[in-house]
């Protein structure tokens, strides 16, 4: 889960108070609420914007938060936390009876409850319930109604009363006594790391925060056993679906600052609870998360289940369709194009891979329109908006992020499309699929119906996905699918020298440079000092290249670097590059360790279901207001608006790592290659980041940082066991 740190009260945040004289809206499934106020000394209603599990008009609203100022609404205050208090005057304790929010309570009682007992009617209904007799057509079943009606809203209040004193935002609050109910203060008490397990957008560092407020010591078994699955998330962020025991021990040891025999005895009690799974990897004891060891032995069964059964397509003559569709699209398939389509028309599951020039979206537009000439259904789909914008560009038809493909809901980020309701078509084409991780691939493939046909589209040479798994590289190399490896690269493709050297170096081979003053898609500007490397991207990317190509130092070029750290790094790069094509200004804001202004190019870093944008969306912030205390970005012509407590959610996108960069293509990419990355200087990296480029592409540095990374074939081991486990359930094609 993703971990968010946790925000306490500070005196940065001004206070509000008021009588709640309308609820103008309140979901009850998240919380979110829009309040109607009645503050002393101010002449109209205030509008407060907030969460709260439940409120009612007469309640007492006391907000810690941001005043801002709607473009549309106007004043509004914005809280981050929210605390509902019972009503104190007679009317507002009348108004609050008669909303239904006590059961057993309507207009009617409300109006007598308070005409009997007056502004004690709370005393009475919690330590003299009796008396509720009193009221004429008050029974017993009704005055236990009231009674336990009453004891709930007490239970809420105090749970949202104890977890901000924890410093947990209301919002959290909110999510967290959905969950737990009335038992949340005790769940939080006994054991609150349980939130970063159930809770969506709660973490394991947050937990540990609350985890330290509530009295838990830092050698407890309870953390040990919750950093186990912290240290073993941590390691599926660079890959990896388990660890050897021989990693995992050390790696929660640094992790969590305890002794390994606490570490080791917590794994061992993990294990017993299922939570964590045992298993051999290359002969080596391994440990997985729960999720991701049974996301693999899913997968494994998905592509068995698609095997089992026969393609329910119709009927093609490969003679006749091959030579028609060259008709059709007027282009010749090579033999090795042929033998592909042939093959994709009488298959269940298929593989296309290969490097960029060697035809995979001729082929793919072949296969669908052959296809679409019989009547057959199909759907497309890529793991990233942009590279679903290519696909469907490619293609002419319509193609959605696998998200939106499976439709996600937003409130739970679960997916309507799953095994109990599969996708409606007779063919499923996936784009992109060597940056598919292993819970995405699973999702995937099990909304995929038993009577469907799926080609899996992708470069297994390309970086694997930055989730866990290499699912591509793994189905490939288990031989349990049949792969259409396409290698020849054609004429027209090999006249750029992207391609070319693109080719080479996947073959470790250092590429051919063009000579002085030849004109060329590929170069490499020299420059050897890493202050001289930043320079020089700097120089080209204001000034160089949109001079001689006339292009927009803004949309047209990408840069690409190795890694974020360093002065030849993303971060350090995305700095010097925002200070020369959009520099801060006074009107800028810092958040985050980022600077915004309107005009800068950003990347949304992780899913947002509420907000329908996703990991590596880029955007351009139309819009920042102080008063607002919210910025605006537009993604391809949608607006977003971001407050500004949640601009983590977005960084510059001047530069990116090559690993943000998948699934992208852009028209111009300037890569800075540097012995200062050697850690990272691997083929793969290379290779993925030139093949990003579509009209030119530009290595700035060192020749021998390059040849380092052509040589550089190895990538680091992820430990993973999905291609075993296809080779036992499915056997090789």
């Amino acid at each position: 889960m993703s971990d968010y740190a946790t925000i306490s009260p500070s005196s940065e945040l001004e206070r509000l108070a008021g009588l709640v004289e309308r609820v103008t809206f309140h979901n009850e499934q998240n919380g979110f609420c829009v309040l109607r106020l009645k503050v002393k000394g101010e002449r109209e209603l205030i509008t407060l914007i907030g969460h709260t599990p439940v409120v009612s008009p007469g309640e007492y609203a006391a907000a810690s938060g941001h005043w801002v100022t709607d473009r549309e609404h106007g004043r509004q205050f914005r809280a981050l936390f929210v605390k509902i208090s019972p009503p104190t005057t007679l009317t507002g304790i009348e108004r609050y009876l008669a909303s239904g929010m006590v059961k057993g309570i309507g207009p009617v009682y409300a109006g007598k409850l308070v005409t009997a007992f007056g502004a004690a009617v709370f005393d009475v209904v919690e330590h003299s319930p009796q008396r509720l007799r009193e009221i004429p057509g008050i029974g017993d079943i009704r005055a236990r109604k009231i009674t336990s009606g009453w004891a709930d809203q007490k239970v809420i209040r105090a749970i949202m009363v104890f977890l901000h004193a924890h410093g947990v935002s209301t919002s959290r609050a909110v999510r967290i006594f959905k969950t737990y109910g009335q038992a949340a203060i005790a769940i939080v008490k006994e054991n609150p790391y349980r939130l970063a397990q159930d809770i969506r957008g709660i973490g394991f560092l947050s937990a540990d925060t609350i985890a330290r407020k509530v009295g838990i010591a830092k050698d407890s078994p309870l953390r040990a056993q919750a950093g186990i699955s912290y240290a073993l998330s941590e390691a599926s962020r660079h890959g990896h679906c388990g660890l050897p025991y021989a990693e995992l021990v050390p790696l929660a040891v640094k992790l969590l600052d305890i002794p390994a025999a606490i570490i080791e005895a917590a794994i061992a009690q993990e294990i017993a609870n299922k939570a964590l799974l045992p298993d051999t990897v290359e002969g080596q004891a391994c440990v997985f998360l729960a999720p991701l060891y049974y996301a693999e032995q899913s997968i494994a069964a998905q592509i068995q289940r698609l095997k089992s059964e026969v393609t329910t397509l119709p009927t093609f003559a490969g003679d006749k369709a091959i030579p028609w569709v060259e008709q059709k699209l007027a282009m010749q398939l090579a033999d090795s194009q042929k033998q592909a389509v042939r093959l994709a028309l009488s298959c269940k599951l298929l593989v296309i891979t290969g490097g960029p020039g060697v035809g995979k979206t001729t082929l793919v537009n072949s296969i669908l329109t052959i296809m679409a000439a019989k009547g057959v259904k199909p759907l497309l789909c890529a793991p990233t908006g942009r590279a679903a914008k290519r696909l469907g560009e490619s293609t002419g038809l319509e193609a959605k992020t696998i998200h939106r493909l499976l439709e996600i809901n937003p409130l739970n980020g679960q997916f309507k499309r799953n095994a109990d309701n599969p996708l409606a078509c007779d063919l499923l084409v996936a784009d992109e699929c060597s940056m598919i991780d292993v819970p995405l691939a699973n999702q995937l493939l099990s909304a995929v119906a038993t009577s469907s046909t799926l080609i899996l589209v992708g470069d297994v040479d390309q970086l694997p996905a930055v989730g866990p798994g290499q699912f591509l590289g793994d189905v490939i190399d288990s031989g349990a699918v049949p792969v259409v490896r396409l290698t020849e690269v054609f004429r027209q493709a090999a006249a750029s020298r992207i391609v070319r050297s693109a080719h080479q170096i996947n073959q470790g081979v250092f590429p051919s440079l063009p000579a002085k003053g030849e004109a060329s898609d590929f170069y490499l500007v020299a420059a050897e000092e890493p202050e001289a490397i930043a320079q020089t991207v700097v120089d080209l990317v204001q000034t160089r290249l949109p001079g001689r190509f006339k292009i927009d130092p803004l949309r047209d070029i990408q840069v690409l670097c190795p890694m974020n750290r360093g002065i030849t790094g993303a971060r350090s790069i995305n700095q010097a590059l925002q200070a020369v094509l959009n520099p801060p200004g006074k009107d800028s804001i810092d958040k985050f360790g980022n600077r915004f202004s309107v005009g800068d190019k950003v990347m949304q870093i992780e899913n947002n279901y509420d907000r329908d944008v996703f990991n590596g969306d880029i955007g351009f912030i139309t819009a920042l207001g102080a008063d607002e205390k919210e910025l605006t970005v537009a993604f391809d012509g949608r607006e977003i608006n971001y407050p500004f407590g949640e601009l983590d959610e977005l960084v510059l996108y001047y530069a990116t790592t090559i690993h943000k960069s998948q699934g992208s293509e852009y028209p111009v990419v300037v890569i800075p290659v540097s012995t200062q990355h050697y850690m990272m200087l691997k083929r793969k990296l290379i290779y993925t980041g030139i093949t990003r480029g579509k009209a030119l592409v530009v290595l700035v540095g060192q020749k021998r940082a390059l040849a380092m990374a052509v040589k550089g074939k190895q990538v680091q081991q992820r430990w993973s066991k999905l291609k075993e486990r296809l080779v036992m359930m499915c056997g090789r094609s």
